[in-house]
């Protein structure tokens, strides 16, 4: 699942965010564009979940790298640093969240 989940976070740069890098340096009037529709909030609910996968992804491969080196590699332990992966990867997505909308 986390080669899947790599490879499908990884097709979204070429796919998706290069198009609009390139869309927003074409002329002022395309990055007025993609500005006014980067600040629809459900624009930015979908730029939340892509970052939290990419956060998500990030602090999983972080683990399996540990879990590498035969450490966690019991049930118990295995588990709970899923869950710290889990709970670590929420909190950074909040503050890139409270970032986004502008709170903080």
């Amino acid at each position: 699942m986390h080669r899947a989940s790599g490879a499908l976070l990884f097709l979204c740069i070429p796919l998706v965010i290069l198009p609009l890098f390139a869309l927003s340096v074409g002329s002022p009037e395309s990055f007025a564009s993609i500005q006014d529709w980067v600040a629809n909030p459900l624009c930015k609910l979908v730029l939340l979940a892509l970052i939290w996968g990419y956060l998500h992804h990030f602090c999983a491969g972080i683990r399996y790298l540990v879990l590498d080196l035969h450490i966690g590699n019991d049930k118990h332990t295995a588990q709970k640093t899923a869950g710290v992966v889990f709970g670590v990867s929420l909190a950074l997505t909040l503050v890139f969240g409270l970032k986004l909308f502008g709170v903080w």
